[in-house]
């Protein structure tokens, strides 16, 4: 089986294209911490296309419970059921909904599972899914089956750091923290996704980018994915390179700045910024 690599849609460090290939190796869960928007969902479909495997979506929200990844007991359909007389509720099977963990466990080849932002859930989350992540197994006490993997799947977890997950998980985990890509990286990344961007341009907004987040006091610097959202905004624009150069954090705001700056926070640190430098320049 080949391995993961960077590819010329997604470019991939040396260190995360090892840790994925190293979590792969030794079959255990890859967690992949990371600023949002530095890519590390995508990093699971990139790992499904280089592996040729499907992918399972479990995107986690603040309400998810762990349970709701193996299966759900759907009881009040089969009281409704039992009501009107529906011959279904006398097989408690029919009532079973199968969560996104069975599917990746009973597909009949191997999948890579993505549990995406698992850090939004409680803190006995991660916890919960010890066992059927090490043993690759789980019951269903309604119906008193066992359900196996028939292929073990390739784990990608996402969390982006908003509360500290159990060591008890973290043991189990392969880890990698993905940094946020240095400016030759960053130049990488336009080019496989804006090949015909004038370099022109795209020197400028990088220059102005970096800048922006360079700027200490932002609440939210500005990742890949706001990066690449004003550039296809500047390139549509058609704006000159020009407009960019003049372009300094300390004195003005950046033009489409909605597509970089993500709250009226950041917005008024801005404008006060370039009100002070205007008072020093009189």
């Amino acid at each position: 089986m080949a391995g993961f690599k960077s590819t010329s849609s997604y470019i991939a460090s040396r260190d995360l294209e090892v840790a994925v290939n190293a979590a792969v190796a030794l079959q255990r869960p890859l967690l992949v911490k990371g600023e949002p928007g530095t890519g590390k969902t995508v990093l699971a479909h990139e790992v499904a296309r280089s592996l040729g495997y499907p992918l399972v979506e479990w995107h986690i929200k603040s309400t998810t419970k762990a349970q709701q990844g193996l299966y759900e007991y759907d009881a009040v359909s089969r009281l409704r059921d039992g009501q009107l007389g529906d011959a279904r509720v006398h097989d408690i099977g029919n009532y079973i909904v199968r969560g996104k963990m069975w599917d990746a466990f009973e597909a009949d080849r191997p999948q890579v599972l993505l549990i995406d932002e698992i850090d939004k859930a409680d803190i006995e989350f991660p916890n919960d899914l010890l066992l059927e992540l090490d043993r690759m197994q789980f019951f269903v006490y309604e119906t008193r089956k066992t359900v196996v993997a028939k292929h073990r799947p390739v784990v990608i977890i996402t969390s982006n750091n908003e509360k500290e997950l159990p060591d008890a998980f973290l043991r189990r985990c392969f880890f990698h923290y993905i940094r946020f890509p240095d400016r030759e990286t960053m130049e990488r990344i336009v080019q496989s996704h804006f090949p015909d961007i004038k370099q022109e341009l795209a020197r400028e907004a990088l220059n102005v980018f970096f800048q922006v987040r360079g700027v200490a006091e932002l609440k939210k610097k500005p990742a890949t994915s706001e990066l690449l959202d004003w550039l296809k905004l500047l390139m549509i624009e058609d704006l000159p390179p020009e407009v960019l150069r003049s372009q300094d954090p300390k004195t003005a705001i950046p033009p489409l700045y909605g597509a970089l700056l993500k709250n009226e926070q950041d917005v008024h640190l801005f404008e006060r910024l370039a009100f002070l430098s205007r008072q020093r320049q009189r």
